[in-house]
């Protein structure tokens, strides 16, 4: 049997549509309308949202059946149009789809009786499965069992799938910050009905209920404890009234921001739910489907060994910093990121102190957080020549094709900026310029994988360049992923890509890092732990809070509390930050020292023994 979903999610991160009953309440149809009715009563307004989610770019359209079951509809007297209203929901669905598009038949929880009595299971598993029979009957690709909030809920719609299912199926449930369904259960005893029973969801979701913030906490739940996909699909925040409707006031941006965390966790699909809407999803798939693309575009294809390629510089010839790292000694380096405008003498001159003070290299960002700067590049040429010391360029998929990152390695390898790590970036609506546009021809993988050629002296075409360009290739790791199987599955491509040493995120806590050590011990790649010495406390409430990939312990936080001015909160973090350094220093081969607000000289303070 051909499954849709499965066939996209397996493809990229999918985009869902938004919410379509807030979509008729905007349109003065009211609640106390059947919205399904609509199909029959008002087909050409079911049409025109279903068209404006396709337009906006969503990649799975939802039937507005949602309440289409025998007994919902008795409410309205339309009992007797179940079958024929379902199939003309599959059609308005089908009929606004364009190629790309595949449509979701939503099946929603059976409700009461007319006497707000429970319907035995019996009852309910023959009303929904009347529905299920019309919406599979009437073409849709696959059923959307959601909005589930009980056990009760989700057993009676799993018994009609098993019964009456004959299509791919997928669950969505309606889960408070704790995980736990509205009758006060855990999810997990959802879960385990998929585990007793004979038919597999293609993936399951969390949708309605939460808000973006509180949907995130969900899913860092959520995601440990199972191998389906994961579907993530927010309320637009908690509605307010306004002359008497319910608005929902969260903006589009807003929800992207809380959508790309959702991916960077594991997340294989995103949408919305009540309040959401085609400019929330215009949004959210501007920014995600250029993430989705280097799902499956890392995958670059291996230039075959021909005559063209050829052995690459030694480690030792590459750079200082490579001979370092070769020989087994211990590196320590600092970043500082280029400033906003053009003038570099305060970079160089905090440059010069680090070397003066002894340190291997200094790192320099490429956009840290979506940000405009002057060109990296630039930057480490100047380091380099007037401060005399080596640099580790960040290179970063966001901002320029293959062809302009090619362009941009040669360059570094004509000019003796060796030391790159690569990185994928943070999409532009992270950043002061949502409106920019990202490129993300490929991740970080696919990017060492054009090193890696270029490293043997072909292009990424394969067409010979002449000599091996001589760039000793890094790569990110963070310690502290919700999803450590898959950061330590992504760790492993990179290095088997090309990378030749691993920069980690800022480490407060040490035990996590030396368990993901622990786990790649059999690559033998050099690790560098990052550090960031806190600044202040409210700079750690920012990292805690702000910063993805980044754990600060309560245990810090209480210690930079307890110091009263900005200047003794800054002495303790530099000291919990020399003491992170002391534990780790015969663990990794390196740390680089992060020099917050550009002050180095606390990154210098840090490495003082």
């Amino acid at each position: 049997m051909r499954d849709p979903l499965k066939e996209k999610l397996n493809d990229h991160i999918v985009i869902f549509d938004g919410g379509v009953g807030t979509e008729f309440y905007k349109r003065d149809f009211f609640v106390n309308a059947s919205y399904e009715g609509l199909c029959l009563s008002n087909p050409d307004i079911v049409s025109e949202i279903h068209q404006k989610y396709v337009e906006a770019g969503a990649e799975v359209i939802t039937a507005n059946s949602f309440s289409a079951n025998s007994n919902k509809l008795a409410r309205h007297g339309l009992a007797e149009k179940t079958v024929e209203i379902n199939q003309a929901a599959i059609k308005l669905a089908k009929d606004a789809c364009d190629e790309d598009t595949i449509v979701a038949a939503s099946i929603g929880p059976v409700g009461e009786s007319s006497y707000n009595r429970v319907i035995n299971k019996k009852r309910a598993t023959e009303i929904l499965g009347e529905q299920i029979c019309a919406l599979q009957d009437a073409g849709a690709d696959f059923i959307m069992c959601e909005t589930l909030a009980t056990y009760r809920d989700v057993e009676y719609a799993y018994a009609a799938i098993e019964e009456y299912a004959t299509i791919p199926f997928m669950f969505s449930f309606v889960v408070d910050r704790n995980l736990e369904t509205q009758d006060g259960g855990p999810l997990t005893k959802s879960l385990a009905l998929f585990e007793k029973g004979t038919k597999k969801p293609t993936a399951i979701g969390i949708n309605c209920g939460m808000g973006a913030e509180g949907m995130l906490t969900a899913l860092e739940q959520l995601l440990p404890i199972t191998n389906y996909p994961v579907i993530v699909m927010p309320n637009a925040g908690l509605p307010k009234s306004v002359e008497n409707r319910m608005i929902y006031m969260c903006s589009p941006e807003y929800l992207t921001t809380y959508a790309v965390r959702y991916i960077n966790l594991g997340a294989c699909g995103v949408g919305g739910c009540c309040g959401t809407g085609p400019e929330h999803i215009k949004d959210m798939a501007r920014s995600i489907k250029p993430l989705a693309k280097t799902q499956i575009e890392h995958q670059l294809q291996a230039v075959e060994h021909t005559d063209e390629m050829q052995d690459p510089v030694p480690l030792a010839e590459r750079s200082k910093f490579a001979r370092k790292l070769a020989n087994g000694e211990f590196v320590t380096t600092i970043e500082i990121t280029p400033p906003r405008g053009f003038d570099l003498e305060s970079t160089i001159e905090k440059s010069r102190k680090c070397h003066d003070a002894g340190i291997d290299a200094i790192n320099i960002p490429d956009g840290p957080r979506a940000s405009s700067r002057i060109s990296p590049i630039i930057t480490s040429i100047e380091i380099q020549q007037r401060a005399n010391i080596e640099v580790i360029l960040h290179c970063c998929c966001r901002d320029k094709n293959l062809i302009g990152m090619q362009a941009d390695l040669l360059g570094c390898a004509n000019k003796g900026v060796n030391n790159i790590l690569f990185i994928t970036g943070d999409p532009p609506k992270l950043g002061d310029y949502p409106f920019a546009s990202a490129v993300f021809d490929v991740d970080s993988i696919g990017i060492l994988k054009v090193c890696d050629k270029l490293n043997h002296g072909v292009d990424i075409g394969g067409k010979s360049i002449g000599s091996p360009t001589p760039i000793y290739p890094g790569a990110g790791a963070d310690p502290n992923a919700i999803d450590m199987d898959r950061e330590i599955s992504r760790i492993r491509e990179k290095v088997e890509s090309g990378a030749e040493f691993l920069i980690t995120q800022p480490v407060f806590a040490t035990e996590p890092l030396l368990k993901m050590m622990d786990k790649i011990a059999d690559l033998k790649v050099p690790v560098i732990a990052g550090i960031w010495p806190l600044a202040s406390y409210r700079n750690a409430e920012f990292l805690k809070n702000e910063v993805p990939g980044v754990t600060v312990p309560d245990s810090i936080m209480k210690r930079m509390a307890a110091a009263e001015t900005r200047e003794e909160q800054r002495a303790v973090g530099i000291q919990i930050a020399r003491e992170a350094v002391a534990e780790l220093r015969d663990k990794v081969q390196g740390v680089q020292v992060s020099a917050p607000f550009g002050n180095v000289d606390s990154a210098i303070a840090v490495l003082k023994n």
